[in-house]
């Protein structure tokens, strides 16, 4: 039987390094749990490459 990976805790790191499979961006992410986290924020990325969570000031940085 496949055991699931538990979720990541939210907000536990400053940065984070996402590829183009993570888009559309959101904080926390889908393999964050939520229920000790803020709400789920959408964050352009695409243009900039860099984007910074309004709540917890998560840095995102998308690889190219």
């Amino acid at each position: 039987m496949p055991t699931e990976s538990p979720l990541q805790p939210p907000n536990a790191r400053a940065r984070y390094d996402v590829t183009a499979a993570d888009l559309p961006l959101a904080c926390p992410m889908p393999a964050m749990s939520l229920w000790n986290s803020h709400p789920r924020v959408y964050l352009p990325i695409e243009q900039t490459g860099f984007a910074k969570c309004p709540y917890c000031s998560a840095e995102y940085v998308l690889a190219r």
